[in-house]
């Protein structure tokens, strides 16, 4: 008998003493989030808000450099930064809530919500446009792209915006191949709101915001105050940062129109862990990957050989990256309010520490001094994939590259032939054949190289 009363009592010192240890493992972490944070803002310029968690606890929550530089206000855990296309995960929740309570069905053609309806959508399902798979074409990444830069001041309806698309043929058969699509969430924006017969922004906020008590995130306005919302900012190429382009919140809509903090983000994430808001059948079709490693409104595939499921955002002054692996229970959070913020790149590294990977500290690349007549041999286009191009040009003393659909980047040299950049972790290396003529160059990053042949 006595050997009996004294095993819950052994079990509960073990408990104890595991607890005093997973504890002990959390502190000792602590240290490695901050110096990892304090180089990325040192070589990097990153400012933004950080939060690791484990099995529901927080092990960090910080804010690093200024949501407002012309004011000097630091960046909090409260700062409420621009999501970017965070927000197509919230916009996945709403559809398949109107599911859930029987309002449609994610097989249903997008037809049915939209009107007019060009014939070419009728195979469209409202999976497709989840899963982007439906083809619809990407207005961000039209050949009239520039037109799009000259217009995203001006406040627009979800009805022009679908006008920019809605004309245009489909990029593939829908359910035919993998293509991510702007234009496709903009169109669940628009179902969402038939459906309900609420705007977006108070649908979500009804819906997902105020059951979740997520008190500091919803849709950005302008014109409205928002309480500790961060500016944004983009890099300058002489070092620091400068105010970001002016873009009117209209325009991205549900595929990337909301604000919110690490720790609304927070409660978010672990509303997902049970059926605290979506049912489980919704939550195995949002994290399933139905193809390229893509489910509803997140990326899902592998990291550090766990089960990774995440989605990054990035748009005038702000970039983002939310990381969930379920299977270990841990969530990281970066938001950022300046758009060369890497928050996806920062989010894998604090990952590696949380699980004792490997990583490496970012380290300041200076530029060194290059006679600008050697960019020249440089400028033409250069083919990554059929479709997507390089485009090299000099700008003066300044050699910048533009990819297919994206805006100009400076690349600064390392040496005569490798370049880095500034606003992504990436850098190129051209290479000549034996007659000195530039052949192809190298990208590199995230680990990968990739060889683009010069077309012209």
């Amino acid at each position: 008998m006595r050997r009996e009363r004294n095993i819950p009592r052994f079990a509960l010192l073990c408990a104890c003493l595991l607890a005093l240890s997973v504890a002990a493992r959390a502190q000792d972490l602590l240290p490695k989030f901050d110096e990892y944070a304090q180089a990325a803002a040192k070589a990097e310029n990153f400012s933004g808000a950080i939060l690791v968690a484990r099995d529901g606890k927080v092990l960090v929550s910080k804010g690093y450099g200024l949501a407002d530089v012309e004011n000097d206000v630091p960046n909090t855990p409260e700062t409420r930064f621009r999501l970017a296309s965070i927000t197509k995960q919230f916009t996945a929740a709403a559809v398949l809530l109107l599911q859930e309570r029987g309002k449609l069905s994610v097989q249903d053609s997008v037809c049915k919500y939209v009107a007019p309806c060009p014939e070419a959508w009728q195979p469209v399902t409202i999976h497709h446009l989840l899963s982007h798979t439906g083809g619809v074409p990407n207005l961000t990444n039209f050949n009239a792209f520039p037109d799009y830069l000259r217009t995203k001041r001006d406040p627009t309806t979800v009805e022009a915006l679908i006008g920019r698309f809605r004309d245009r043929p489909l990029d593939f058969k829908p359910g035919e191949k993998w293509t991510y699509s702007n234009s496709g969430y903009i169109l669940l924006g628009h179902v969402v709101e038939k459906v309900s017969g609420r705007s977006y922004e108070n649908f979500l906020r009804e819906n997902i915001f105020e059951p979740l008590k997520m008190t500091s995130t919803g849709y950005d306005h302008a014109d409205a105050i928002v309480k500790r919302r961060a500016r944004g900012y983009a890099p300058h190429r002489d070092g620091g940062v400068v105010n970001a382009s002016y873009i009117d919140m209209s325009i991205p809509f549900a595929a990337g129109g909301l604000y919110s903090t690490v720790g609304d983000l927070f409660l978010w994430d672990q509303a997902l862990y049970g059926e605290k808001l979506l049912k489980k059948s919704s939550l195995d079709a949002m994290f399933t990957a139905v193809r390229d490693d893509y489910g509803y409104g997140y990326r899902v595939n592998k990291l550090f050989n766990r089960r990774h499921v995440t989605h990054g955002g990035g748009i005038e002054g702000f970039s983002t990256s939310i990381n969930r692996f379920p299977d270990d229970r841990v969530t990281v959070i970066v938001l950022s309010n300046n758009e060369a913020g890497r928050s996806g790149r920062v989010a894998q590294d604090l990952a590696a520490i949380a699980f004792g990977e490997r990583y490496e500290l970012p380290v300041e690349r200076v530029a060194v001094k290059v006679d600008p007549k050697v960019y020249d041999a440089y400028v033409g286009e250069y083919e990554l994939e059929p479709g997507f191009v390089l485009t090299i040009t000099r700008e003066g003393d300044r050699l910048m590259m533009q990819a297919t659909g994206q805006g100009k980047a400076e690349a600064f040299p390392a040496s005569e032939t490798n370049f880095f950049f500034k606003v992504v972790r990436a850098d190129i290396t051209f290479f000549k054949d034996a007659g000195g003529r530039v052949t192809h160059l190298v990208l590199n990053q995230g680990g990968r190289q990739m060889n683009a042949k010069k077309v012209k």
